[in-house]
């Protein structure tokens, strides 16, 4: 959690949700407070799900999810978009399979592909890694790739992008999923490989092109229209400091990427 450090505090915003977003979130927070001493920016990552309930109970001001709401939920919420992503399948560097298709990567997640040579591999067995049920990484990678089928109950469960990361960076038979923006190793963690999926490389042109098959938004969700400090929170993710910055830094695509059609 990233908060502010001076003094005479007069409003406080509270972001909550996606892990995801975090990394945007607290970069765009501490620059925040920098040019706005009066405000507080709290920012914490408990998953998309509980982000969603938290700007709807009103225990947040702002919640974040990379995860689009699903029917029935989040009446009256506002959604903002505030960057756009894609989810890579990621093996471990030594595992010789560089490629897959979704219906292969269907295939491992539910269970019915249990061993790395049934997809051109070595003769190892699969250890699947999947996110938590709260996760809208995962929420986005079902709607994307699982179709009607269910996810294989056996699978390892973790809560965060770096967990992920890091088994599948230790594991050679290991496979997961995570942001594209993520695979790149940040701050010396071990490296991983992301898989061609149906025979696109998942890369920020392809994701933004929209012929990468797992893309996503990225979302701010307010309770009603923003204002006051919330607003201005708001405002400056959407600014080009941040979407220039920030979002870009951490791996992800800024809002103009797809809505001008660069």
């Amino acid at each position: 959690m990233s908060g502010c450090r001076g003094a005479a505090i007069t409003d406080t915003v509270n972001v909550a949700g996606s892990t995801t977003i975090l990394p945007i979130a607290e970069v765009a927070a501490e620059n925040f407070m920098q040019q706005n001493d009066e405000i507080s920016v709290l920012v914490s990552g408990m998953g998309s799900s509980a982000g969603i309930e938290a700007v709807m109970s009103g225990t947040a001001d702002i919640g974040t999810s990379s995860r689009n709401l699903k029917e029935g939920e989040g009446e009256g919420l506002v959604d903002i978009p505030i960057a756009y992503d894609g989810i890579a399948a990621i093996v471990n560097p030594d595992n010789p399979v560089n490629s897959i298709t979704t219906e292969q990567l269907r295939g491992i997640y539910s269970g019915e592909i249990t061993n790395w040579s049934e997809v051109g591999g070595e003769d190892l067995p699969i250890d699947l890694i999947n996110r938590d049920e709260s996760s809208g990484t995962r929420d986005a990678f079902a709607s994307n790739v699982m179709d009607e089928s269910h996810f294989d109950v056996g699978a390892v469960i973790l809560p965060g992008t770096g967990q992920v990361r890091e088994v599948v960076a230790r594991s050679r038979g290991a496979i997961g999923y995570i942001s594209v923006g993520y695979v790149e190793p940040r701050f010396g963690t071990r490296p991983v490989k992301a898989l061609i999926l149906d025979g696109v490389e998942p890369t920020d042109e392809n994701v933004a092109l929209g012929v990468y098959p797992i893309s996503r938004v990225l979302h701010f969700f307010t309770k009603g229209e923003p204002e006051g400090a919330t607003k201005q929170y708001v405002d400056y993710i959407l600014s080009d400091e941040v979407q220039l910055g920030a979002v870009i830094q951490a791996g992800y695509l800024p809002v103009s990427t797809i809505e001008g059609g660069q």
